[in-house]
C-alpha cells in the first residue's frame, strides 16, 4: 500500500514523515537489506513503510500512547531499525539501548528511562530483563524478533514481532479507515516531540538520557546529507552499535532524508564479508576498525610470497607519495600518475575490494585521533576518509572536513549552521541545528551542560588552526599539570601509543605527579601473529602481555612515542618515565571502558590501585588480583605479578625562538 503524496503545506520535520515522503518518491527503491541465512533479502520504502504501518498499529493496540519510553535492544536488523519509525510514528520515544550490556547495566537504562515497552532481538535480551524485571516496575511488555528458545517461556506480556503486526493487519482490516488515521496523525505530528532519547557511554559516570527533538534531528541530518551529497542511490553497512548516537544518526536518520538503502549484516562476525558483497558508498569507522583492517593487511603480507611483498611494499610506496594529491585532484608528474596506475590495477584495486571499500564515495572516522600514517594509508589508496568531531548532545555532527581540504591532525571546520566558540580557558562550546533539548530528569546536569547563551559545554579543550579546522586536545578536565609545571594531556599521550599496531588500548598517568607512567594493552592479533612468526608458544592473554620478548617491543614503542614527544613543544616535558603491560585487556564488561570503548579513566586508576602506586614508588613488578568477567556473565579472578619498565627520556625540543636566535 503506497502512502499519499505528502500534502503542500506538510513540513517535513519528523522522520516518520519522511517515510510517507520516501515511499512516494522512492516507492520502487530498496530502502533495506538483511542477509539472513547467507541470503541477502530486501525491502523497497513502500514495503517498509508496509512494515512500519503494521508494527505501529499493533503497538497501538498493545496500548502504545504519545509520549511514551519503549526500549530498542539488539543487533542492527530491519525489525528494530522499523521499531524507531513505529514508535515515533506514534508520539513515543524509542530509547536504544546497548545489546552487549550486562543485566544491571541494562536495567538501570529502562528504570532510568521509565520504559513500558521493549523491543528485543533475541532471547538473551528477554533474559537479561527478565532478571532484573523487579528494578524496572514501569516496563510491561517485551515483543521478540527472533523466537528461538522462547517457545516455553510464559506468555504474559511476551509478544512476537510477527505476531503483533498480524494483529494490526486483522484491525485495519475490521477498520479501513485506521491505516488512513496513522498515516493523518503522521502528517499532523508536531515537531517539538521527543524523536529519540539516547544514552550517553558514561565516561565520567552513569549514562545520561539525551533528548533529542524530531524537528532537531531532521535538521541536523538534512545539513550533512546536503553537505556529503549524499541521495536515494548511495548505501551503507549499518554495523555500529544500536545504541550509539553515530548509527542512529549516519545510518537511521541520513536514510530518512537521503532516501539511501540501509543494509544489515548477518552478525557481527560477518561484518568484514558483508561490506565486500554490498561495497557500500558511505562508509563510518572508529579509529579501531581501521587500525584492525591496517593490522590484518600488514599480516596477510608479511605472510605472502616474496614477489607479492616486493609489489606492494613498492606500490604501497608510490601512493605515500602521489595518491592524496591524486584524490584530491592536486597537480602530479604523468610519470607518478602512470605508475600510480600500475598501482591501482595490481594492488589498490584488488586491496580496496578485500575490504569492501571498491565503491566508497565517502568516508568518515571519529571518536579518537587517528595517526597521520593510518589516515595517509587509506586516503593514498583512493578511499575519500575525512575526519568529523561530534557528540550526543549535538545529535553527532559539529565539525567535518570538506572534500579538498582533509587532514590528519585535525576534525574540520564547523558545519553549515553549527556555531563554534573557544572559551579563554580553552573548552570548545557550540550550537548547532540538532543539538539536545536536554537530558531527561536531569534538569540541573542540563543546566550545567548548557550556557546562559545557550552554547553546549562540550567538556573538550582545542584551538582553531590558522586554516580554520578545529584541534582537539583533550578532555578539559583532564588536562593537567606535572609537578614541574608541564602540560599533561593524557588522551594525546595514549593516542599516540596507539598509533603503534600492536599497542591496542593505553591509560596515562601524571597530573599533579612527578612524571608520566602508562598502562598498555597490547593487541592480540598483532602480537599473536608475531609470536606465531617467532615460534614463541603462549596459552594466554596473561602469559604473552608478560613475555620478555614483548615487553622488548612495548619499550621501542614507548620510547618512539617520547621521541615524537619531546619534538612538540607543548607535549616534550611530558614524556612516559615509566609503564607497564597490564595483565588483562580491559573491558566494557568490568567497568573500564564505556560501551562505546573509551577508557573509563578514573575507574582504572581505583580498580589497578597497586599498580599505579607501583608505577611511582620505583617497583619492579608488583603482584595483584583483579576481578574480571566472562562472556556469559560469571565471575573470576586473575592473578598476575606485572613488570614494570623505565623509559628513556629524550631531550627536550629546542624552544623556536632559540632556534631562530
Amino acid at each position: 500500500m503506497l502512502a499519499t503524496a505528502p500534502a503542500a503545506d506538510m513540513t517535513l520535520d519528523t522522520f516518520p514523515k519522511y517515510l510517507l515522503f520516501n515511499a512516494q518518491r522512492f516507492g520502487d527503491r530498496p530502502a533495506m537489506r538483511h542477509k539472513d541465512y547467507g541470503i541477502w533479502q530486501s525491502w523497497t520504502w513502500s514495503q517498509q513503510l508496509d512494515e512500519i504501518r503494521a508494527f505501529a498499529l499493533g503497538l497501538q493496540a498493545l496500548g502504545l500512547k504519545h509520549g511514551d519510553r519503549i526500549a530498542v535492544i539488539g543487533a542492527n536488523r530491519p525489525r528494530l531499525y522499523w521499531s524507531f519509525a513505529a514508535a515515533q510514528s506514534l508520539g513515543a520515544v524509542p530509547v536504544p539501548v546497548y545489546a552487549d550490556a550486562v543485566a544491571e547495566e541494562m536495567a538501570y537504562v529502562l528504570d532510568h528511562s521509565g520504559v513500558r515497552f521493549a523491543v528485543v532481538q533475541d532471547q538473551e535480551q528477554v533474559d537479561k530483563i527478565q532478571s532484573f524485571a523487579d528494578k524496572i516496575p514501569l516496563l510491561t511488555d517485551i515483543i521478540y524478533d527472533e523466537p528461538r528458545g522462547l517457545g516455553d517461556y510464559s506468555p504474559k506480556g511476551l509478544h512476537d514481532f510477527a505476531a503483533v503486526q498480524a494483529k494490526a493487519e486483522a484491525l485495519m482490516k475490521a477498520d479501513p479507515g485506521l491505516a488512513g488515521r496513522w498515516e493523518a496523525a503522521i502528517r499532523e505530528a508536531s515537531s517539538d516531540d521527543i524523536s529519540v532519547m539516547l544514552y550517553t557511554s558514561g565516561t565520567t559516570g552513569r549514562s545520561k538520557g539525551v533528548m533529542i527533538k524530531a524537528a532537531n534531528a531532521v535538521q541536523a541530518a538534512r545539513d550533512t546529507v546536503e553537505f556529503d551529497k549524499l541521495t536515494e542511490k548511495d548505501s551503507v553497512l549499518a554495523y555500529l552499535p544500536l545504541a550509539w548516537v553515530g548509527d542512529h544518526y549516519l545510518n537511521y536518520a541520513q536514510a530518512y532524508v537521503s532516501g539511501f538503502c540501509m543494509c544489515c549484516p548477518e552478525s557481527s562476525e560477518t561484518v568484514a564479508q558483508d561490506l565486500r558483497e554490498i561495497g557500500p558508498t558511505f562508509y563510518f569507522a572508529p579509529p579501531r576498525i581501521f587500525e584492525s583492517l591496517l593490522t590484518s593487511v600488514t599480516i596477510r603480507m608479511e605472510d605472502a610470497g616474496w614477489l607479492k611483498r616486493k609489489l606492494f611494499s613498492h606500490y604501497v610506496g608510490v601512493a605515500r607519495r602521489y595518491g592524496e594529491a591524486i584524490l584530491e585532484g592536486r597537480p602530479v608528474p604523468l610519470a607518478a600518475r602512470l605508475s600510480y596506475a600500475l598501482g591501482r590495477f595490481f594492488i589498490y584495486g584488488p586491496l580496496r575490494n578485500t575490504l569492501g571499500m571498491s565503491n566508497i564515495r565517502v568516508a568518515y572516522t571519529a571518536g579518537e585521533a587517528i595517526g597521520e600514517d593510518l589516515f595517509s594509508f587509506f586516503r593514498s589508496l583512493g578511499i575519500n576518509l575525512k575526519q568529523l568531531y561530534g557528540q550526543t548532545e549535538a545529535f553527532l555532527y559539529v565539525t567535518a572536513q570538506k572534500d579538498g581540504h582533509v587532514r590528519a591532525d585535525a576534525v574540520g571546520p564547523a558545519l553549515p549552521n553549527v556555531d563554534i566558540r573557544i572559551t579563554d580557558a580553552g573548552e570548545v562550546q557550540f550550537r548547532s541545528p540538532g543539538m539536545f533539548s536536554g537530558y531527561f530528569r536531569q534538569e540541573e546536569t542540563t543546566a550545567e551542560t548548557l550556557t546562559e547563551d545557550g552554547y553546549v559545554k562540550t567538556g573538550d579543550a582545542g584551538f582553531f588552526d590558522k586554516d580554520g579546522q578545529l584541534k582537539i586536545i583533550d578532555r578539559a578536565k583532564d588536562v593537567g599539570r606535572l609537578v614541574n609545571g608541564a602540560l599533561f594531556a593524557p588522551k594525546y599521550i595514549e593516542n599516540t601509543l596507539k598509533f603503534f599496531p600492536n599497542i591496542k588500548e593505553a591509560v596515562a598517568f601524571g597530573n599533579g605527579r612527578d612524571f608520566v607512567a602508562v598502562f598498555v594493552n597490547i593487541d592480540l592479533q598483532a602480537v599473536g601473529n608475531w609470536a606465531e612468526r617467532n615460534n614463541i608458544a603462549y596459552a594466554s592473554y596473561q602469559e604473552l602481555a608478560g613475555h620478555p620478548e614483548v615487553y622488548k617491543i612495548i619499550a621501542g614503542h614507548v620510547d618512539e612515542t617520547n621521541l615524537r614527544l619531546s619534538k612538540e613543544p607543548m607535549m616534550a616535558g611530558a614524556q612516559i618515565r615509566r609503564f607497564l603491560v597490564l595483565h588483562k585487556e580491559l573491558d566494557a564488561d568490568d567497568g573500564e571502558l564505556t560501551r562505546t570503548l573509551k577508557v573509563r579513566r578514573a575507574f582504572v586508576a581505583e580498580r589497578y590501585a597497586p599498580l599505579v602506586t607501583a608505577l611511582y614508588d620505583g617497583s619492579t613488578e608488583q603482584y595483584i588480583e583483579t576481578e574480571m568477567t566472562y562472556e556469559d556473565g560469571r565471575k573470576g579472578t586473575v592473578r598476575a605479578t606485572v613488570r614494570i619498565m623505565d623509559a628513556k627520556i629524550h631531550a627536550l625540543a629546542q624552544p623556536v625562538r632559540e632556534a631562530a636566535e
